[in-house]
């Protein structure tokens, strides 16, 4: 999932893409390094970021998300919480509403989701709340609540996600990590995992590279996440993140191998 920020302000590319025309040949660059997701949003979710309108919001993607959907095969996906937002995106050619609020803020966005077959990802946060002190029961608590509302809504368990949301209210390096070496403890939900590490915070402080500089990071953690289990992956460097899955399949695919070849002589 290649992230497609048609925004001024956000931490890693703010600006490099914020109009149609950039954004777009962004978004086919991605696809020709072997994207197959393009995760297209108009508002910064980073801490601190100016909030915008909804009809800004919408003058930024819309024209992005028509114009791609006639240019790739890569399916297209709406980073929002609004359920205005979602609708309209969909109608122009989305295939996945991507909820960074994972339906808690506005739970309409769920009915959207079900009225369409959209895909959709749940993601996890903190922000706006008191969380639970360890943090996978506070994954759990979250998306539980998350997946009531998506019930209720009818939306079809084949079409959700689940993104544990790295760095969103994860106040310190040592929550992030924590998540990341219990992550497959989320697999009990059943359902594939979404996972955004791409150049944040907490790989900077680890590495004390800007976040330009942390692709090479984030590559480790999209290998440390496959040996885990994760399905997805939103990343800003898409062909050093493709290289990094090829090698954990790999290893995967070898491990599977020897665990075969150990029954077979038992």
């Amino acid at each position: 999932m290649a992230i497609i920020n048609v925004t001024p302000d956000s931490f890693s590319d703010g600006g490099l893409h914020d109009n149609t025309v950039a954004a777009v040949s962004h978004a086919l660059q991605c696809v020709e390094d072997g994207a197959q997701i393009l995760d297209i949003g108009g508002e910064s979710t980073r801490p601190g970021a100016a909030p915008v309108s909804a009809d800004e919001e919408l003058a930024r993607v819309l024209p992005v998300i028509r114009e791609l959907s006639g240019r790739t095969g890569a399916l297209l996906s709406i980073d929002t919480y609004r359920a205005s937002t979602a609708l309209a995106a969909v109608e122009a050619g989305a295939h996945i509403i991507n909820d960074v609020h994972g339906l808690q803020r506005e739970p309409e966005i769920a009915d959207v989701a079900s009225r369409f077959g959209a895909g959709l990802c749940i993601m996890h946060t903190g922000r706006g709340r008191e969380k639970l002190a360890d943090p996978i029961e506070d994954q759990r608590w979250f998306f539980a609540r998350s997946l009531a509302i998506a019930e209720a809504a009818g939306v079809a368990q084949e079409t959700i996600m689940l993104d544990p949301g790295f760095g969103f209210a994860k106040e310190t390096v040592e929550e992030n990590m924590v998540l990341l070496s219990r992550i497959e403890e989320l697999h009990d939900f059943g359902l594939p995992l979404l996972v955004g590490t791409s150049r944040k915070r907490f790989l900077g402080s680890i590495t004390g590279r800007d976040a330009s500089e942390r692709d090479a990071a984030t590559a480790a953690t999209t290998v440390a996440l496959r040996l885990k289990g994760a399905s997805v992956f939103r990343v800003h460097n898409v062909a050093i993140n493709r290289d990094a899955l090829a090698m954990a399949d790999a290893m995967l695919a070898a491990q599977g191998r020897i665990e075969t070849a150990g029954s077979a002589k038992t």
